[in-house]
């Protein structure tokens, strides 16, 4: 600036004199200060016209420091460009300056000031936005014929805002039609994008109704719509409002994506190949169905123009946005529209081979944004690989995986996802805990996890290794929360759970759930997790999830794995059940939930899980040495409860039956079921207080009443299991072995003469 103190070189003064990005010439410095100067001391709206026309001329809005922007919005304020775009566009607009002129210089001005952030929020600018978004969807506009002549003298503004109205000049004789040019257009779109880059600025934009407007600029072909108007939508259906979208505006979303999808059907390779990402951003959120039949014929057209793209020999750069639409595509319609096994083999080659290029770099290497969001794509194209070519390899004719898929492409598709997932566990050995945070890490971590819910037997020694890693990075999130801002914005935009909820921190643990249920039932893996407290971290996300499930009563499957995979501990590490002070902490939790779980018919999954986990510890423990604590008597109590309400007879003499609240959840809960009952015998038998328990709850009664009346149980393991449990009571109380015996009896046969064991263990015949 002119009044700096420094001394310049002659290079310097040059660059200066050129205008750098946020840099007045010392000319133009002056000029500003004139300018400013006539703004204050304008006597009629023609002055301050003409000192605004002169500013936008010599003083480009690339060249404005926040100082000079502060200067000029001091002078001129924002409801002078306000007013300017307003007067434009009226119909009855007055004669004078023309409207493209009073339009471009609104334009400008506010297009300067967008610049400033603290301008763009201003709510006279946010004003403005649905007025400049109605400029670029219809591009033109009607209005007076203008006759010679500037603004009224007199400089007088009107009570609705207009310029320059003053009665009578504002009359015409014809109708003109001024075409917004593409200066006036780049203006409108700078302050919408300055206006985008807000913390809320997508939510303000959609709430002024940007996405109608917008499709309806590219729709039309307006000036700069292609160049400016689809980036600035891109922009929107990225960030976590994507799915928002979608919901309000669908029809006008899928009549932009289907002529952008044939667009890049009819376009030339090169720009094909260009066009891969931009169609990407415009595709559903992945999850949401949209039932249309034109939306499936065009990516159907897409993926017959990618085939012969990824056939072909392609430069990193190229081959990146190509996976990541691949990814969509897989994302939007599974495998159904893909094409033939041969394709699909190749698919997923191609895309390990990415990984494993990407990932197998040297430690310390870091990946560009780039190749991260192209590595991104290739996950989601393994993970809907693996899920598919295991199902068939495990059950080859029933279900096919790939279309089509042969067992020995399926085997050969798991071998390359095998060597991906190596480099994904080579990738992560490196990563330190100062990049937990970093959502690509999460991204990895989380393709890691889907492929160790399916394959645990591979790479055993290498996925045991990098156990402290998974756990270690699980319990770090879980201990944090939601506080990780930049995780929470990725799950929001990845959309990669079907409600695309936020990050609260648990969703760590939550993907690698169904590994640790696998590793804990295995010897040396479970010795590990073990000692890495991994049954802690259970515990600790039972207890946090619990306080916001029995409020909703929303069935969350990662609390029955998580309980699966504790049961796995207390029945092949008892000793550690006995001693460790955790599992303590996990009784106290159980007796506080059953109770109110038996209560809530939507979470009877997870209800026989706490029953089942609660009975399998309490097997192990000593029998008190005073009073029951009350704690482990109420959470007896609401287990009686819960397995007294499995069956139910009708009247007269046929079979027990599953009870109706029971039925539609029986395949899952029958095996829990079943081994709670068996646990029921070994807690019988450990702790004295049990079967006086059963008789005084008066659950023996109403057992035997359902045995005694039905001719057969379902099956024969519910029999069996019964039957355990029934003994137990016989062995170790006198008065329940006598009520067993009275009831056998008295029955005439049916169920309860069936148990053989029973029979002799009570002397009945």
């Amino acid at each position: 600036m002119a009044d700096s103190d420094e001394s310049t070189s002659p290079e310097a003064e040059k660059e200066q004199g050129r205008g750098g990005e946020g840099c007045l010439t010392d000319t133009q410095g002056q000029m500003l200060d004139r300018c400013l100067h006539a703004l204050k001391q304008a006597k009629n709206d023609s002055h301050t016209l003409a000192a605004l026309l002169l500013i936008t001329r010599v003083c480009p809005a690339r060249q404005l420091d926040k100082r000079s922007l502060r200067r000029i919005f001091e002078a001129v304020g924002l409801s002078l460009p306000a007013r300017l775009l307003v007067t434009a566009t009226r119909e009855d607009a007055p004669a004078g300056m023309a409207p493209s002129d009073l339009l471009s210089l609104g334009a400008t001005l506010l297009a300067a000031l967008s610049t400033d952030p603290d301008m763009a929020a201003h709510p006279q600018l946010l004003g403005t936005v649905p007025l400049l978004l109605n400029l670029l969807a219809n591009g033109s506009k009607p209005c007076a014929q203008q006759k010679p002549g500037g603004l009224s003298p007199e400089g007088d503004e009107g009570s609705d805002g207009v310029l320059g109205q003053d009665g009578s000049s504002g009359s015409s004789s014809s109708q003109q039609t001024f075409q917004l040019d593409e200066a006036t257009a780049a203006d409108c779109y700078q302050v919408l994008t300055s206006v985008c880059a807000l913390p809320q600025g997508p939510e303000l934009l959609l709430s002024r109704g940007a996405v109608p407007a917008l499709c309806q600029a590219v729709e039309q072909n307006q000036i700069l719509s292609r160049q400016r108007g689809l980036p600035l939508l891109g922009h929107l259906l990225s960030a976590k409002t994507k799915k928002k979208v979608w919901n309000k505006h669908p029809a006008e979303l899928l009549a932009l994506l289907l002529r952008l999808s044939t667009d890049f059907c009819r376009a030339s390779e090169p720009n094909r190949l260009s066009s891969c990402a931009q169609l990407a951003q415009f595709l559903p959120p992945a999850g949401m169905a949209i039932e249309s039949k034109e939306l499936r014929d065009a990516m159907s057209s897409v993926w017959a123009q990618l085939r012969p793209m990824l056939q072909s020999r392609l430069t990193p750069r190229q081959i990146g946005p190509i996976l990541v639409l691949c990814a969509c595509l897989l994302d939007l319609y599974g495998w159904d529209q893909a094409g033939p096994p041969k394709f699909c083999c190749l698919l997923v080659n191609r895309a390990c081979v990415e990984v494993r290029m990407g990932l197998e770099e040297p430690p310390g290497n870091e990946l560009s944004p780039e190749l991260q969001n192209t590595l991104t794509g290739c996950y989601r194209i393994l993970e809907a690989a693996m899920e598919q070519a295991c199902s068939a390899v495990d059950a080859p004719s029933p279900t096919p995986a790939l279309p089509a898929l042969s067992l020995q492409q399926s085997r050969q598709v798991l071998q390359v996802l095998e060597e991906a997932f190596s480099a994904v566990m080579f990738y992560l050995q490196q990563v330190d805990a100062s990049r937990y945070g970093d959502p690509f890490v999460f991204a990895s971590f989380r393709s890691l996890c889907s492929w160790l819910a399916e394959e645990t037997s591979c790479l055993k020694q290498e996925v045991i290794d990098l156990l402290p890693f998974l756990v270690g990075y699980a319990r770090h999130h879980l201990q944090g929360g939601a506080a990780e801002q930049s995780l929470s914005d990725w799950m929001a935009q990845a959309s990669v759970t079907e409600e695309g909820g936020a990050w609260t921190g648990g969703e760590a643990l939550r993907y690698l759930l169904p590994a640790l249920c696998h590793l804990s039932a295995e010897d040396a893996p479970r010795k590990v997790l073990l000692g890495l407290e991994a049954h802690s971290l259970l515990v600790d996300f039972l207890k946090q999830n619990w306080t916001s499930l029995k409020g909703r009563s929303i069935r969350d499957p990662s609390l029955e794995t998580a309980c699966s995979t504790l049961l796995n501990f207390a029945v092949t590490e008892p000793e550690r059940v006995r001693m460790d002070l955790c599992f303590r902490t996990l009784e106290a939790h159980l007796s506080d939930a059953l109770p109110v779980l038996v209560n809530k018919p939507r979470l009877l999954v997870l209800a026989a899980n706490y029953c089942t986990l609660g009975l399998m510890i309490g097997r192990l423990k000593s029998p008190p040495s005073g009073s029951v604590e009350a704690g482990q008597r109420r959470f007896f109590l609401a287990a009686l409860q819960f397995l007294g309400g499995a069956l139910e007879t009708d009247p007269g003499s046929g079979p027990a039956h599953v009870s109706a609240s029971w039925e539609t959840s029986w395949d899952e809960v029958a095996e829990l079921w079943r081994l709670s009952l068996q646990a029921l015998g070994g807690c019988a038998r450990a702790q004295a207080w049990i079967p006086a328990l059963l008789r005084e709850e008066g659950w023996l009664h109403n057992m035997l009443a359902i045995l005694s009346q039905s001719s057969a149980l379902p099956d024969q393991n519910t029999q069996d299991a019964l039957q355990e449990a029934l003994c137990a009571a016989a062995q170790q109380c006198p008065l329940c072995k006598q009520e067993i015996a009275e009831a056998m009896r008295r029955s005439d046969g049916g169920a309860l003469r069936e148990m053989g064991s029973l029979k002799m263990l009570v002397g009945a015949n």
